[in-house]
């Protein structure tokens, strides 16, 4: 169940873009109980992040689940940005998107991070470059 509310999780982050991301995280971030968890989530160096495996990634996360939220949303801006691609702000591609990053990571946990989460960024552009030019050619 936990990996569920992860990939939800990342599937919503990775569609907003990073000042709604803040705003929509802090009410999670108000709930808990412990000031200690409501600290904010150190970001890893990117330069790291991106040699890093999806499990390397997940052990370096201490196990938690924002932080490595963090990480993958540092790599899915990475790659947005590199690609030059504007990623969708809409549940279903963000649903599509944690579909994807959750079938690739379980297949091969050993592969990079940066692999798995640039794959779905190219995959959610490319249904984006799909969805704006089928009302073009009608």
């Amino acid at each position: 169940m936990k990996m569920r509310l992860l990939l939800a999780a990342i599937v919503i982050a990775c569609t907003m873009p990073s000042s709604v991301r803040a705003h929509a995280l802090a009410p999670l971030q108000d709930a808990k109980p412990s000031s200690a968890d409501t600290a904010p989530v150190p970001t890893q160096p990117v330069d790291q992040l991106v040699t890093m495996t999806v499990h390397e990634a997940w052990v370096a996360s201490g196990r938690n689940e924002d932080k490595f939220l963090s990480m993958v949303q540092q790599l899915a801006e990475l790659s947005a940005q590199k690609r030059g691609i504007a990623l969708p702000e809409t549940r279903d591609a963000g649903a599509k998107a944690g579909e994807w990053i959750k079938k690739e990571a379980r297949r091969d946990p050993d592969q990079l991070l940066f692999v798995v989460v640039d794959r779905a960024v190219r995959h959610v552009g490319k249904m984006q470059a799909e969805a704006t030019a089928t009302p073009a050619a009608k």
